[in-house]
């Protein structure tokens, strides 16, 4: 095995991330909504014997940005809740990590840190957290609680383009930092020690051993203590997805690993600079970089090229994505993935264009070929999720005495 071996994880939203995945022959559209079709796939990625898979999820259904959801009827236009996805397919799995996207903007902290808290303890210390900030006037309208202006497509264009946020859009990333913030304290809300399960002297807990945690910021006020357990991780993972500095900077303040989408003409090196930058005044662990990646791989019946032209024929348009699209062989994926962890690159995530077809095709095609080449695991170590991803295992509590 190499010095460094890879890591490698895949994100899975519904049929594929092509929007007429759905289409392709082998993807089961009848099934996207039954546990079977999200149990065979996460199998294959623990076949695979990948980091973890992410769920994706929003308070809106699939579909374009800047485009209302309930036009187009030749797209999936249903979604499944991810947490509970991962719920699911917790004690079905031994290895391989879960992490659901849950949405801070209109999610009470509080009732987060308490699903991810139990998806820890059912999976026994493999849960995850991908952070996701809702800027959708359509999504804010599902709850009538706040007015939120999304962004024109311009502004869109103008903010991936200089790394510059509105102000709408800065206070949602600050509310998002401090509910990362009250999760993470209500995880630290109760000791490690703090069941005694004592029936001879009738005491359950030590109540000296759960603490308030007494937040108080512009977005929340939080007293705690939580109702469930510290998590088996202490800290399970939190990740989110950034494409501009001020995304790094809340990636570096309130996350472990961040998501980022290099260009492949331009390479990782300037995002990790960027991503440097917004670290400096991080402490304790790095954050963890991994690179995003849409992938439509060769198989035994057509080259990736080939399968991406005949789903832009059936949607009648050319696929697009935050994220570079690869097309090509296992062999040449393995290349640029070294590449890119050779230029310092923590890890990646690879979305599979079609769920079925794709994600088969990393676990027998891509994984095989990164073994030969010593560049990725033969099996499961034992333990948690952030063992598994190379961060310390034992997190010491905030609220502890010394």
């Amino acid at each position: 095995m190499a010095p460094n071996p890879l890591h490698l994880g895949v994100a899975l939203d519904g049929a594929g991330w092509h929007p007429a995945a759905w289409r392709a022959p082998d993807s089961r559209p009848t099934e996207l909504f039954s546990a079977p079709y999200w149990t065979d796939l996460v199998a294959t990625a623990e076949r695979g014997l990948l980091d973890f898979v992410t769920i994706e999820d929003s308070l809106r259904v699939p579909g374009p940005l800047h485009t209302r959801t309930d036009e187009a009827v030749d797209q999936v236009r249903a979604r499944l809740d991810a947490h509970l996805v991962a719920a699911r397919l917790a004690p079905i799995t031994r290895h391989i990590g879960l992490i659901p996207t849950v949405t801070t903007t209109h999610t009470e902290p509080f009732h987060v840190s308490t699903a991810l808290a139990t998806l820890d303890y059912t999976s026994g210390g493999r849960a995850g957290w991908q952070a996701r900030v809702s800027a959708s006037t359509e999504e804010a309208q599902h709850f009538g609680r706040r007015a939120i202006t999304e962004p024109t497509p311009a502004e869109f264009a103008e903010i991936i383009a200089t790394g510059t946020l509105p102000e709408y859009a800065e206070v949602l990333f600050e509310e998002a930092a401090d509910a990362v913030e009250v999760v993470r304290r209500l995880w630290d809300s109760w000791e490690d020690d703090a069941e005694i399960r004592d029936v001879a002297t009738r005491r359950f807990i030590d109540r000296d051993k759960l603490h308030y945690i007494d937040f108080e910021g512009r977005h929340f006020s939080v007293r705690g203590p939580s109702i469930t357990p510290r998590p088996p991780q202490g800290q399970p993972i939190v990740t989110a997805l950034a494409h501009a500095p001020r995304v790094y900077e809340f990636a570096a303040a309130a996350a472990d690993l961040v998501f980022v989408t290099p260009a492949r003409a331009a390479g990782p090196a300037e995002i990790l600079r960027q991503v440097a930058a917004a670290s400096a005044n991080r402490v304790g662990e790095r954050l963890r970089v991994y690179a995003d990646l849409v992938v439509f791989l060769d198989t035994d019946t057509a080259t990736g090229a080939d399968r991406l032209a005949r789903l832009d024929e059936l949607s009648g348009a050319e696929f697009t994505s935050d994220a570079t699209i690869f097309t090509g062989s296992a062999e040449e994926l393995a290349d640029l993935l070294a590449d890119w962890s050779a230029q310092g690159v923590d890890g990646f995530r690879l979305r599979p264009g079609v769920a079925v077809d794709d994600l088969t095709a990393i676990t027998d095609r891509l994984v095989p070929v990164l073994q030969r080449r010593e560049l990725f695991r033969t099996s499961y170590p034992e333990g948690p999720l952030r063992g598994l991803l190379g961060l310390p295992t034992t997190v010491p509590n905030r609220f502890a005495s010394v």
